[in-house]
């Protein structure tokens, strides 16, 4: 695993409520496989997690959304929870940030509930993509065609239902970072 990522950079875009494990095991797991992850957020110092079903550990904000842009990335990963994209849904920048991943053809990873932030971005329509359950309708009325997996991928676009599938999404990222598959859509 390690040495696979070696060179590449990757964002993950979170703010206060995002589901604790989401955030970190896809970090870790990126982090092991030799890319350099820095969370971004609309907010500074440090942002709170949520854990289940109370609030999680802080984890430090290593830049500012408003000094990021996608050029600067290889990937971007959207870690859910309630909270968290319902926060970044209604924040512009986050938005625009998001569409710029997608429209220069990287790989944008979503799981959970972070999917409504591809509704949002108008991302979603026509694309295969998964989610939690509970905001299944919301994908298919974005005009998504979703699907019960463990992880789904759609031109660089990947997307995971919960907790219980970041094995498989960590693996698919690294996987769609290292071999460039994503460039694919830019074309």
């Amino acid at each position: 695993m390690a040495g696979q990522l070696d060179g590449k950079r990757i964002a993950i875009l979170a703010t206060h409520g995002f589901e604790q494990s989401e955030l970190e095991t896809p970090r870790d797991r990126l982090k092991a496989a030799g890319a350099q992850v820095e969370v971004v957020s609309p907010e500074q110092g440090e942002i709170k997690g949520w854990d289940m079903k109370d609030w999680g550990r802080p984890v430090k904000v290593d830049k500012a959304l408003s000094s990021v842009k996608a050029d600067d990335y290889d990937a971007l990963v959207l870690p859910g929870g309630q909270i968290n994209p319902d926060l970044l849904r209604v924040n512009p920048d986050a938005l625009k940030l998001i569409k710029s991943f997608y429209d220069s053809g990287k790989v944008v990873a979503a799981v959970c509930h972070a999917p409504w932030l591809l509704i949002e971005t108008g991302i979603a329509k026509g694309k295969k993509m998964t989610s939690y359950k509970s905001i299944k309708q919301d994908v298919i009325n974005a005009g998504a065609k979703w699907e019960d997996s463990q992880v789904v991928t759609d031109q660089g676009l990947i997307t995971s239902r919960n907790p219980g599938d970041l094995e498989a999404f960590s693996n698919k990222i690294i996987e769609e970072v290292r071999e460039g598959k994503h460039q694919r859509r830019a074309a």
